[in-house]
């Protein structure tokens, strides 16, 4: 635009542009675009750990064998790992690698598509199959003429282990294929040949066949023997409740950084707003946003890597349907909140609304949240997302009083800021810059399995 200095014309009162150079301008604070909503820092209670770490005592518990199995890919060739077996409940505890190495070699590779059969009832059941790739679902006859689905097992699971050893069987259940499935199976056949060949494997197996099965309740732990039901005067059950003699001590973890700000800065540009505390406060924001990264995602304690295996579960389908999410909240007792990344909550919607349902919300602290069976569905946008696009749904309960999960942090450290984050003075160097230490601390605890469960692999494209 030409301006009226350009045209020859004089102008008549000042111009904005050089009137802004005598002005106040009003400005915001720094903004920051990462910041999110952080619900699980939120509404998980927090526990003062005053030693920098918390032990978890529990009952004792018998390990069946419960674990997942883990593969390796060459191509197109998948090849179970050997010591990975020991998860297996017949080989729990064996160690000799020659013998596993061994039973590797023996397994074979199958490929199915959806809707193939990979096991059909009344069949013999004469082999172990360990899931490589894809999702199969156990199916048996209903009481009402109609077939039930018992489970949905992928990858890293495995069914028939019982038909390894002691006398021969037949499925009391079809397995059908829902995707396309890669599974390695290991014959009873050649099992037996490896017993046979291994004086270590088969008195591991005559060990494990001739142990007396520890009593325990439904949850695995050591049982506590109750009278109930009688009359007269007869003799009581005598019992203690058994504790783990190893119980899992969880230390707390610690996000930090060095915020370097030049004297220059802080000297002469304060006015109106304090530099330093706006690089502490954007500081921190992002300490925050790590802090909760690190509880879903850290292998040592993040939620996401240490839900017990018994409370995973998978989708019937793909996409997080209600019947996912029913079955999720019926594996545990007062579930209190879920959370899952913004776009399978989007995913989630989309299947309610494809079959006419439109769930009501629910309100945490005065914001409207989305929920599901009056259960408050939490947005979390560190719950990642596959090159698949696949995701998870956690389901929790929390606090110590109800056994569940629980944040861990130390207050009253020196130089807090916030609780369980300080900032300490480094000292100015040479290049006059100002040096401020900021660390966060805290970790998460799962008191009992069932305290959280994870719906796996589930869809969010279709």
């Amino acid at each position: 635009m030409t301006t009226s200095v350009e045209s020859g014309e004089q102008p008549l009162s000042l111009g904005t542009a050089a009137a802004r150079n005598l002005a106040t301008t009003t400005k915001s604070v720094p903004q920051m675009q990462a910041i999110s909503s952080r619900w699980l820092l939120r509404v998980l209670p927090w526990v003062q750990v005053s030693a920098g770490t918390y032990r978890v005592n529990r009952r004792l518990s018998y390990t069946v064998g419960d674990g997942r199995v883990e593969f390796v890919t060459t191509g197109s060739q998948v090849r179970v790992i050997p010591p990975e077996l020991a998860e297996l409940p017949t080989l729990r505890g064996f160690e000799d690698t020659s013998v596993l190495e061994s039973l590797a070699d023996a397994c074979v590779q199958r490929e199915y598509a959806p809707g193939d059969v990979l096991v059909e009832a009344g069949r013999p059941a004469d082999q172990v199959y360990l899931v490589a790739h894809g999702k199969v679902r156990q199916i048996a006859p209903g009481a009402y003429d109609t077939d039930t689905a018992l489970a949905v097992l992928a990858d890293g699971e495995y069914f028939g282990d019982a038909a390894l050893t002691g006398p021969e069987r037949t499925w009391e259940f079809t397995v059908r294929a829902v995707t396309r499935t890669t599974v390695l199976t290991l014959p009873r056949r050649a099992f037996q040949e490896a017993a046979d060949r291994s004086g270590a494997l088969r008195a591991h197996v005559e060990e494990r066949e001739n142990r007396p099965e520890p009593a325990r309740n439904r949850r695995g732990e050591a049982d506590i023997a109750i009278t109930s039901g009688h009359s007269g005067e007869p003799v009581l059950s005598g019992t203690f409740a058994e504790y783990e003699l190893s119980p899992r001590e969880y230390e707390l973890s610690v996000a930090q950084t060095v915020l370097r700000v030049h004297t220059r800065v802080a000297d002469l540009y304060n006015d109106p707003m304090d530099q330093v505390e706006e690089q502490l406060r954007l500081t921190i924001e992002a300490l925050r946003e790590r802090q909760e990264h690190e509880l879903i995602n850290n292998r040592e304690f993040g939620l996401l890597h240490n839900a017990d295996l018994s409370q995973r579960i998978h989708t019937r389908s793909g996409p997080p349907t209600p019947d996912d999410l029913d079955e999720l909240l019926s594996r545990r007792r007062k579930t209190q909140y879920l959370l899952a990344h913004p776009r399978t909550i989007a995913a989630f919607g989309r299947e309610c609304s494809s079959r006419g349902l439109y769930p009501q919300g629910t309100e945490i602290g005065g914001v409207a949240v989305r929920a599901w069976r009056g259960v408050p569905l939490l947005p979390c946008n560190k719950i990642p997302v596959s090159e698949s696009g696949t995701s998870s749904i956690l389901a929790m309960r929390t606090g110590e009083e109800s056994q569940g999960v629980v944040g861990l942090h130390q207050t009253g450290i020196p130089d807090e800021y916030e609780p369980s984050l300080n900032v300490r003075f480094m000292g100015i160097n040479e290049q006059a810059l100002t040096s401020y230490l900021v660390s966060a601390y805290y970790s998460a605890a799962i008191l009992v399995p069932d305290a959280l469960g994870v719906l796996e692999d589930v869809e969010i494209g279709r």
